[in-house]
């Protein structure tokens, strides 16, 4: 099962046809609840992957302003190392949440349309009222991870714009310059990571929810 699934998956994700790709996984026993699943769980790890990443460029920065001697060069290529690694977990972050929202919407709509097939009104009333449920816990996870995505900006613009400057100027200079924006980054970075905590704590009421469908 596990080597069809990644056959499946392979195919579709160069095809880029979520439907098609939502049916072949269906046919193969693994439905949309399955696959929200396992997104809200991977925006889950890529949030806590950036909070490491966030705090790694952090030391690294705190390491610079601490400086006494050496190789700016050395200095400024580990700087960069992070900055690209915290570049590369906040758009994989943003790449989850783009899934999630994808398969939310074919699930909802298949939860919504699949209400017209009851025979019972009791059960009809029962599944409406959790598909209610669920839509609003997954709204407020939703916007918790917006919330989270948005406050990586500021975070990213400040490393950037501290690496970039450290690659213009090698010299002891330009790290006193710097050691004024680290107090600001440090509360940026604290920020964000309380954010991303919101998030997964929102995740995983929303998880708990799902699991009730």
């Amino acid at each position: 099962m596990p080597h069809l699934l990644a056959i499946v998956l392979s195919i579709f994700t160069l095809t880029g046809c979520q439907s098609a790709y939502y049916s072949a996984m269906e046919q193969v026993g693994y439905h949309k609840r399955d696959i929200m699943v396992d997104r809200v769980e991977d925006a889950k790890q890529s949030q806590q992957d950036a909070q490491q990443e966030f705090s790694s460029a952090l030391e690294a920065l705190s390491a610079l302003t601490n400086f006494d001697g050496g190789e700016l060069e050395t200095v400024y290529n580990q700087i960069n190392e992070k900055y690209q690694d915290s570049e590369n977990a906040a758009q994989d972050v943003r790449d989850r949440i783009a899934a999630i929202e994808d398969v939310s919407g074919a699930l909802f709509s298949e939860w919504q349309d699949e209400l017209e097939l009851y025979t019972s009104s009791k059960l009809r009333r029962s599944s409406e009222q959790k598909l209610r449920e669920t839509k609003t816990s997954y709204t407020t996870m939703l916007n918790a991870m917006k919330r989270a995505e948005n406050k990586m900006t500021p975070v990213l613009n400040t490393l950037r714009d501290n690496t970039l400057y450290l690659k213009h100027n090698l010299n002891a200079s330009a790290i006193g310059s710097l050691q004024g924006e680290f107090s600001s980054l440090e509360q940026d970075i604290q920020y964000a990571i309380k954010q991303m905590n919101a998030a997964i704590a929102e995740s995983d009421k929303f998880l708990q929810k799902l699991s009730q469908k």
